[in-house]
């Protein structure tokens, strides 16, 4: 009897734990880098061959209106995993930040909870965790892929995995995947964004670029298939998005679209009504809080994103976004004395209102001095177009794009996104439109506000006074 006894315990307990198992689902975020909005076969872009995302789009959630909270890798991703603003995270809204353990961590809220964690890829980077008493990056402990955590796993546990892919990123000008797009795709389908000039150099940058997706795919594909072949693809919720918009001059660490708004697929088996497209506004950091509301588990109050899952089921939901503010500090070490880029802006449906917090700055970096990136204006990375601009900068003909891209920017700028999709024209001194500017210079100032944003005061600069933990600069 005694024997019996244990047996039917061990076999009780066998049992809640696959309960558990089953009744929460598991997670895989797969987590482009920079790579923008709408760059893939179903968004409508013929270039990009993107069967995985369309796969989960299809049999899924497909969301048009997803943003990130900071046009820069590392404070989106501390966003994320913190579920909070960037200006309530200290120095993790800056680029190679520490992050301390100050606020509770998604991923470390859900090991606690019982879900096995990991990465492949990129994780939370590039910054300095160490510097903060971690002990392994604040994402979980790291596997070569997807295949080799899904084979170690703990089969009684739901899982967490976060795939964070850097094939969309530039590689400091080099071009590794050139000559496999032009042998894959039609360079004659290519469309030039009206704020690059056409040359040869923009040309194959852009190649490059839709060969990094084609190989982000590949591997979210990759992942996908080990899923289905276990039998743990309804199972799973599975996320597809991006950090920021895309490394092209005026994207990355800009808070216009193209280095904002990014792409978002979601797939649960039969939860979700496939198919379905969301054009509700979603900021990618809300992702934090979903994770934790998938799992059975209630946000922190500190938490200031929301969860999205009742919207991706499709209930009615109290809250609503009818608008996303996108923020940055300092991205690279391209100013002197380490100084900081602050913007605080608002994207609405039809309208962009961008506040450049320090307009005597130089928003893409020092032009007379060469830091990070062995180049002037460090803050917009190495790219053949830049470089071509670089070269060709006192010709008349590349001064509209040499003033889009380098030039010092206005305290205010406002964009009409009905006519000016591409957000070219800043209309933030027409009379015709001052009641639509003072609406959207009233939400970010409620914004700040209730999120206590250090940048009320006019002359706190903080963020100038934080390490920076990446190269030293070059100073030549």
């Amino acid at each position: 009897m005694k024997y019996r006894h244990i047996l039917f315990s061990v076999l009780l307990i066998a049992l809640s734990r696959l309960d558990a198992a089953e009744s929460r689902p598991n997670i895989l975020l797969i987590l482009g880098d920079n790579w923008r909005y709408p760059t893939a076969g179903i968004l409508g872009d013929p270039m990009a061959k993107t069967p995985a995302f369309d796969r989960i789009a299809k049999e899924g959630l497909l969301f048009t209106h997803t943003f990130n909270p900071v046009p820069s890798c590392s404070p989106t991703r501390s966003c994320l995993l913190t579920g909070r603003n960037a200006h309530e995270l200290g120095e993790r809204a800056s680029l190679w930040s520490g992050f301390p353990k100050d606020t509770p961590v998604v991923t470390q809220l859900l090991r606690d909870s019982g879900y096995q964690i990991g990465y492949a890829g990129k994780p939370w980077s590039p910054g300095n965790y160490e510097i903060s008493g971690w002990s392994e990056n604040p994402v979980g402990a790291k596997f070569a892929d997807f295949a080799t955590f899904y084979s170690k796993r703990d089969a009684a546990k739901p899982f967490f995995f976060w795939l964070g892919n850097t094939d969309t990123a530039t590689k400091a000008g080099k071009l590794p995947y050139l000559a496999s797009a032009k042998a894959k795709l039609d360079a004659t389908k290519l469309t030039v964004p009206p704020e690059l000039p056409d040359c040869s150099e923009l040309r194959d940058d852009l190649m490059n670029y839709y060969g990094g997706v084609m190989k982000l795919d590949e591997e979210a594909a990759q992942a996908f298939a080990v899923l289905e072949k276990e039998g743990e693809l309804d199972n799973t919720v599975v996320i597809y998005t991006s950090d920021n918009g895309w490394q092209m001059p005026r994207g990355l660490a800009n808070c216009y679209d193209s280095g904002s708004r990014v792409p978002l697929a979601i797939r649960w088996g039969k939860t979700l009504a496939a198919g379905r497209r969301v054009d509700a506004f979603v900021n990618v950091a809300d992702l934090g809080p979903t994770f934790l509301e998938l799992a059975g588990l209630t946000p922190p109050p500190v938490m200031s994103m929301h969860s999205i899952k009742t919207l991706m089921l499709g209930k009615p939901d109290a809250f609503q976004r009818e608008a996303v503010f996108i923020e940055r500090e300092r991205h690279a070490n391209v100013r002197q004395d380490n100084r900081s880029y602050p913007i605080r802006a608002v994207r609405t449906r039809d309208f962009l209102y961008v506040r450049n917090l320090r307009p005597d700055r130089w928003p893409a970096g020092d032009p007379d001095v060469l830091f990070l990136h062995g180049r002037p204006y460090g803050d917009v990375d190495t790219t053949g177009v830049k470089d071509f601009l670089l070269a060709h900068q006192s010709e008349p003909a590349y001064a509209r794009y040499m003033a889009l891209i380098f030039a010092k920017r206005p305290a205010e700028e406002f964009y009409d996104l009905r006519s000016d999709p591409h957000q070219l024209t800043n209309v933030a001194d027409k009379p015709q439109y001052a009641e639509r500017i003072q609406q959207h210079r009233l939400r970010v100032d409620e914004w700040m506000k209730e999120t206590h944003d250090p940048r009320l005061d006019p002359n706190d600069d903080g963020w100038d006074k934080y390490p920076y933990y990446g190269k030293a600069p070059r100073r030549d």
